[in-house]
C-alpha cells in the first residue's frame, strides 16, 4: 500500500491513519482490502488484534449500490485456499470474533448467526464479501433513499438491527460541468442568461430559482427552440451512424442504460409493438408521431439481456420498414452506447424512460440526467425516482406501476402472469406477435425462451405492470401535442434536478464518511 510509505516516512503513530487515510469499498469488488488492510497491520506492523481490527474499520466505508446478487460476491474458500491462504487465515479470524460479537448481543440465536456469518457453509464453502465489507466498515450507505431503505430492512437487516449508527444514504448525483454545459451548450447560456453563471461553478441548487420563469412565454419558446435544435442534431447523427432517418419533430422516446431484465427494455418493447398495433389498426386516428430511441450494453454472460437487444433491432428493422406506419413510428437501437453518444442523446430526449421494477434499480442517474436537460420522465417509484418526482412535482413526472410494498405483497400472494396475459387482450397480442416469425421470417421460435418467461415467470413482472405503462406512454404522448404545457413541465424538471449535483454528494461524503474538509488552492 502506497499510505503504508507514507505514515512510515512521516513517523506517524498507525493509530492516525484513519484521520487520513479513506478507503471506500465501491460494492463488494475490493472488500479483500479489510483482510488486506488488517494482513499489513498485524504481519507487518506487529499490531496486536484488537488496535488493528479498531484502525481497519475506522479506515474503511461501504457503498452498496445494487441490490443485485452479481454485486455481492461471494468468493469460493477453495479459492482462497489456493490464492490467498493468508487471508483466508485473517478472515476466519475475524469471523471468529465476529461471531463471539453476535452470540452475545443476541443470546444462542444460531439462526441469526448463520445468516450473519461470514462465511457462507454448505457443498461449496464461499465468504460472503458483502458482510465482510459490511462487518469491516464505520459507515454502510446506499445510493438512494429507497435503496438505502432496502438495504437496512431487507438486504442487510441484522447488520443494521446490530449497527444501526453505521448505516446511512448519499442520493447519486451527476456533475453539471459535462452533463450541461458541455453536453447541452445552448441551454447552459439560455440558463446563465437568466440566472447567471453561478449555477455551474457554485451551487447547481441555484436552478430551482427557475420556475420563476414557468409561465414565462419568451422563455418557454426559447427552450423549445433549443430542444428542436438538439433533436435535429441527433436525428442526423442517427442517420450517419444507424442508417435510420427520423423525424426531429416527433416525440423522441429514450431508454439508455445497461441492458438488464430489471432494467425491463422488455417492457418498453412491448408498448411499443401494442403502440405499432393500434396503428396499424386505425391508420386514420389523430396520432402524435413517436421515436423510440434505446441504447446499452449487455453483460458478456448474460444470454437474456442479449436476446433482448437482438429483439429491439428486429423490431427497429420491422417497423421502420413498414410503409403504413414508418411516417408515425420509427425506432433506433444505437450501437457501441457510451458517454459519448449519451451527451448527444440525452440533451434531445423528450421523454426519458425510467421503468425498472420498484425495487430492484439502487439509484439510476440517467434519469438525473435526462430530466436536468428538460425531458419529461415515465417511470416507477424506483430508485432515485423516488426523490425525482419529489424534486420537480408529481404532476411533472408520468408515474406507472406496483410500488415495492405492492411488488412484495403479489409475490407473496402469487403471482400468476399468465392470468395478467389472459386478462388484457393487446398483451396476449403483442406476445402472440413475439412467437410468431412476424418480426423474424423463417424463425418462429427465435423469442420462444422470451415467451415462455413472459407466460409463466415474469421475473421482473413486465405483464402485472404493462397496462398501465400502455395508458400513461399515451398521457405522456397527449401532452406531447400542447408544445406550451410541455414547455412549461420541462422547467420543473430542469429546476428539480437540480437537487442531485455529484458535487453535493460528494460533499455529504467527504463531511460524514470521511470527515474532510475541502482546500482552496491558491493561485501562483
Amino acid at each position: 500500500m502506497e499510505q503504508d510509505t507514507r505514515v512510515r516516512n512521516s513517523n506517524s503513530d498507525w493509530e492516525t491513519l484513519p484521520d487520513k487515510v479513506a478507503l471506500q469499498l465501491n460494492d463488494t469488488h475490493p472488500t479483500i482490502a479489510v483482510a488486506e488492510l488488517m494482513r499489513v497491520l498485524v504481519d507487518q506492523e506487529r499490531l496486536d488484534w484488537d488496535p488493528a481490527w479498531e484502525i481497519t474499520q475506522r479506515s474503511i466505508a461501504y457503498t452498496n449500490h445494487t441490490l443485485l446478487p452479481e454485486a455481492l460476491e461471494k468468493w469460493p474458500v477453495a479459492m482462497f485456499e489456493r490464492l490467498l491462504p493468508r487471508h483466508l487465515m485473517i478472515i476466519y479470524e475475524i469471523n471468529h470474533r465476529f461471531m463471539r460479537q453476535v452470540s452475545t448481543r443476541f443470546t444462542n440465536d444460531v439462526s441469526r448467526m448463520q445468516r450473519m456469518s461470514i462465511i457462507e457453509e454448505g457443498h461449496t464453502p464461499q465468504v460472503r464479501m458483502a458482510h465482510l465489507a459490511t462487518y469491516g466498515s464505520h459507515s454502510i450507505n446506499g445510493v438512494a433513499r429507497l435503496h438505502t431503505d432496502l438495504v437496512k430492512h431487507q438486504l442487510l437487516s441484522d447488520f443494521y438491527e446490530m449497527f444501526p449508527e453505521r448505516f446511512n444514504n448519499k442520493t447519486n448525483g451527476v456533475t453539471p460541468r459535462r452533463w450541461l454545459l458541455y453536453a447541452n451548450p445552448g441551454l447552459a447560456s439560455q440558463l446563465a442568461e437568466r440566472l447567471g453563471s453561478g449555477f455551474i461553478h457554485d451551487d447547481l441548487s441555484a436552478l430551482t430559482r427557475l420556475v420563476e420563469f414557468a409561465d414565462d412565454e419568451q422563455f418557454l419558446s426559447e427552450l423549445h427552440a433549443i430542444k428542436a435544435d438538439n433533436k435535429l442534431r441527433l436525428a442526423r447523427m442517427l442517420e450517419r451512424i444507424a442508417h435510420v432517418s427520423v423525424d426531429p419533430c416527433s416525440m423522441f422516446v429514450v431508454q439508455i442504460k445497461r441492458i438488464h431484465e430489471y432494467k425491463r427494455q422488455l417492457l418498453a418493447c412491448l408498448e411499443l409493438l401494442t403502440h405499432y398495433l393500434r396503428i396499424k389498426d386505425a391508420p386514420s386516428a389523430e396520432i402524435v408521431p413517436r421515436t423510440y430511441i434505446f441504447s446499452g450494453k449487455a453483460a458478456p454472460g448474460y444470454a437474456a439481456a442479449k436476446q433482448h437487444v437482438r429483439l429491439l433491432i428486429d423490431v427497429a428493422n420491422v417497423l421502420n420498414a413498414d410503409p403504413a406506419t414508418r411516417h408515425l413510428l420509427r425506432v433506433v437501437f444505437v450501437p457501441n452506447y457510451g458517454v459519448s453518444l449519451a451527451q448527444s442523446i440525452i440533451p434531445a430526449a423528450d421523454v426519458s424512460l425510467q421503468i425498472s421494477q420498484a425495487g430492484k434499480e439502487a439509484s439510476g442517474t440517467s434519469n438525473m440526467k435526462l430530466a436536468l436537460n428538460g425531458a419529461l420522465t415515465v417511470g416507477t417509484l424506483d430508485g432515485a425516482n423516488v426523490e425525482l418526482r419529489e424534486a420537480v412535482g408529481s404532476e411533472n413526472f408520468f408515474l406507472f406501476g406496483l410500488s415495492v410494498e405492492e411488488v412484495q405483497d403479489l409475490y407473496r400472494r402469487g403471482y400468476a402472469p399468465w392470468n395478467m396475459i389472459a386478462g388484457n387482450p393487446e398483451l396476449a397480442r403483442v406476445i402472440g406477435l413475439l412467437g410468431s416469425d412476424f418480426l423474424c421470417l423463417g424463425d418462429p421460435d427465435r423469442y420462444a425462451d422470451v415467451v415462455h418467461g413472459l407466460r409463466h415467470h415474469d421475473h421482473f413482472m413486465v405483464c402485472a405492470d404493462f397496462a398501465h405503462y400502455v395508458s400513461t406512454m399515451r398521457d405522456a404522448a397527449a401532452l406531447y401535442a400542447t408544445p406550451r404545457e410541455w414547455a412549461r413541465r420541462t422547467v420543473f424538471n430542469i429546476a428539480g434536478a437540480s437537487r442531485f449535483s455529484s458535487d453535493a454528494t460528494i460533499r455529504a461524503y467527504a463531511r460524514e464518511i470521511w470527515r474532510v474538509t475541502p482546500v482552496k488552492a491558491e493561485l501562483r
